[in-house]
């Protein structure tokens, strides 16, 4: 590809200047920078000297093609970071310069590192009895893992963002817009619970993600030895989509960016889709002036004209910034495809047609087509896959930061693990058994599954095929017969045998049968993909707790954890498309379609009538806006704000969204929604308005 001269000033900047490179999504910014890394690689620059520093892991993706599709000479590797990963490297090795002074009860020994995960557990263990004893949070009604959650998410904004965890009830409470004694008692309760959990970790040398953030950032940075060593070893940063990164990061790069050889920070405009996890693109956008060279690209390789011109459209209805009037040819309204449907089951068949056409009509491969909704409920999901499935598409899902008890996969290895512990006394529910056997043999609807369940399934144990009578056996079928006979016969050898820790089970029995040609795990490529989240879970789970907790039945443990509602962390592989199902129609939520940062050609817009489209979720513990670097804590927090800020988040995701797209925006619209409600939300008012102006 052949890079315009903007995007070479940036690509081939001199090795000692930094450079500020800004733009709207699709104009090239990431190109550059892969370009920029291959420049410094053919200029002889150390590998082990660059640094490519991103949000979350998946957005380095390009970068490390980029080195990975390269003949090198063994040696230095590149290294991809985000604050976490760096936080932890830098606690990791400098930990005997921070422990004692950080308050830690045991200074001399090593710290027990927590994932999102484990975090849960432990705030599990400590905060359950309180806030049962305290009676907190009697008026929240959400499952404990949202709570902790919740709490975390605080803990973590005070780290990203530089406030005191100790302050944050009284920050929240400030900006209440009249007094509410519940809400005030809600957020004491999560302030005592913090407080508690941060007093446990210090008592216990456990580092969740804000405590590491908090000591690198306020601790290790400040200090000469660990400052030099990461500036010394790292010479040559690449910082793409910093707009979506939090204040911490820019601390860190406000002094590094004078103190590198050379630097690129890439800053897309107009975005900042993040800001619930902290991100901060005004924050971030001051580090322009820490840099010695500003590029800015606008000019988009992604839209065609008729689509740029809705983007500019959709600014004008949702932000009342009418764009300047251009050519006949150009019509905003070519660039949309729209649908008026009763009801939501006939706007998915509206969906699944219109994708089976542009594939078999148009050439269209199912890669370039994206299904989108604000939330990706089960039954949306279901439904939808079920229909492409009939009509013969290949479709997949990515849907992070789920309960991993909500994946099907995980729930059917889940329920196999009660069958082959019964020393545990946690009996599987018939039903549990029922979708399990489902998931795990392919090919058995519900009523045979049912039927089977009822005949072979006794106090905890699953009986034998060939004792059920012949015409059942005809009904069930002798195909499906024959794997639940190698499953139940695997089982039984495995209870009989020496126990084994969790995650071996899970590795063994998805290995040995779930696997297996026949089995419905064979070519589920999402199955696979939850299947292997729940190993590493189980495993880091068992080595973590055995260590700080060895009294404790890890797997019993986890196994109930996990099925109370456990949050699951986030996994690198979970961005990745495995080869084989690459060409596949991809459904997503929206967010998580623009944290992969990837142009489409077709994208399908569902239920545009919802009012989930920009609008934030109600998180009763916390407050993004409030607990963020802008936020004036003395201000209270109105309706108008709140209408505001819904306003500029919808626009910002839907402007995203648009940017990725080449060709055309499908909107799926039904005037009962999911859950039979009439829908009228702002985004559906916002593509009227487009619809009567142009």
């Amino acid at each position: 590809m052949r890079l315009t001269k903007l995007q070479q000033s940036a690509a081939q900047a001199a090795l000692d200047t930094t450079v500020f490179l800004d733009g709207p999504a699709g104009t090239g910014k990431t190109t550059a920078g892969v370009r920029r890394l291959r420049h410094l690689l053919e200029s002889g620059v150390p590998p082990q000297s660059i640094l490519i520093l991103v949000p979350q892991k998946a957005l380095a993706a390009p970068y490390v093609d980029e080195w990975r599709g390269r003949k090198r000479r063994a040696g230095g590797e590149i290294s991809v970071h985000t604050i976490g990963s760096l936080a932890f490297q830098m606690v990791d090795l400098f930990w005997p310069l921070v422990s004692e002074d950080a308050g830690f009860a045991d200074p001399f020994r090593r710290p027990t590192f927590l994932s999102l995960e484990l975090a849960q557990y432990f705030m599990a263990r400590v905060l359950g009895p309180e806030i049962d004893r305290n009676d907190y949070f009697n008026s929240v009604r959400l499952s404990r893992y949202r709570l902790y959650s919740q709490l975390l998410d605080n803990l973590n904004k005070a780290a990203v963002v530089g406030l005191g965890y100790t302050t944050l009830g009284d920050r929240l409470k400030r900006a209440l817009a009249k007094p509410d004694v519940t809400q005030q008692y809600i957020y004491d309760d999560a302030q005592a619970c913090v407080n508690a959990f941060r007093d446990f970790c210090r008592q216990h040398n456990l580092l969740d993600f804000s405590w590491q953030v908090e000591l690198f950032v306020d601790h290790l940075w400040k200090l000469a030895p660990p400052t030099r060593y990461l500036t010394e070893t790292y010479r040559h940063l690449i910082v793409d989509n910093i707009e979506e990164d939090n204040p911490a990061t820019h601390t860190i790069l406000h002094d590094w960016l004078t103190d590198c050889d050379s630097a690129l920070v890439i800053y897309d405009s107009d975005a900042g889709y993040r800001r619930f996890l902290g991100a901060d693109p005004v924050n971030a956008a001051g580090l322009k002036v820490r840099c010695a060279e500003h590029i800015t690209l606008s000019d988009s390789y992604v839209m065609e004209p008729d689509v740029a011109r809705l983007d500019l459209e959709l600014r004008g209805a949702m932000l009342g910034d009418p764009p300047k009037k251009t050519r006949a040819k150009v019509d905003a309204r070519r660039a949309l495809q729209f649908t008026d449907q009763m009801y939501h089951p006939q706007m998915l068949n509206w969906t699944a047609d219109e994708i089976h056409r542009l594939i078999r009509d148009e050439g269209v491969e199912p890669k370039d087509i994206v299904v989108l909704a604000p939330l990706l409920s089960d039954a949306l999901r279901f439904s939808l896959m079920n229909r492409l499935e009939a009509l013969g598409v290949p479709a997949r899902s990515h849907r992070p930061s789920r309960a991993l008890r909500d994946e099907p996969a995980s729930r059917a290895l889940l329920t196999f693990a009660r069958l082959a512990h019964p020393h545990w006394n946690l009996p599987a529910a018939s039903f549990d058994v029922t979708y399990a056997l489902m998931a795990a043999l392919g090919d058995l609807d519900l009523t045979r599954g049912r039927l089977l369940t009822e005949i072979v399934y006794r106090k905890g144990v699953l009986g034998s095929f060939e004792a059920i009578r012949a015409d059942v056996q005809t009904r069930i079928t002798y195909t499906v017969g024959e794997r639940y006979q190698a499953l139940a016969k695997w089982l039984e050898r495995y209870r009989e045998g020496e126990r084994q820790p969790l995650d071996v089970f899970f590795s063994r029995l998805f290995g040995e049968i779930l696997s297996q040609p026949g089995f419905g795990f064979h070519q589920g490529y999402d199955d696979a993909r939850a299947a292997a989240d729940l190993i590493d879970s189980a495993r880091a789970f068992r080595w973590t707790v055995n260590t700080v907790l060895p009294e404790v039945d890890a797997g019993q443990e986890y196994l109930q954890m996990v099925e109370d509602g456990l949050l699951a962390d986030q996994y690198v592989r979970d961005w990745v498309v495995e080869e084989a199902a690459a060409n596949s129609v991809l459904l997503a939520p929206a967010y998580t379609f623009l944290m992969s940062n990837r142009p489409v050609e077709y994208q399908f817009w569902l239920t545009i009538g919802s009012g989930s489209w920009g609008q934030r979720l109600y998180q009763p513990l916390t407050h993004p806006y409030v607990l963020s670097l802008g936020w004036d804590a003395d201000r209270v927090w109105t309706d108008a704000d709140e209408e505001q800020s819904n306003k500029e988040a919808l626009y910002r995701l839907v402007s995203g969204l648009v940017r990725r797209c080449k060709k055309k925006i499908y909107l799926g619209y039904s005037q009962f929604g999911e859950q039979g409600y009439e829908q009228r939300g702002p985004l559906l008012e916002s593509i009227q308005k487009i619809l009567r102006n142009t």
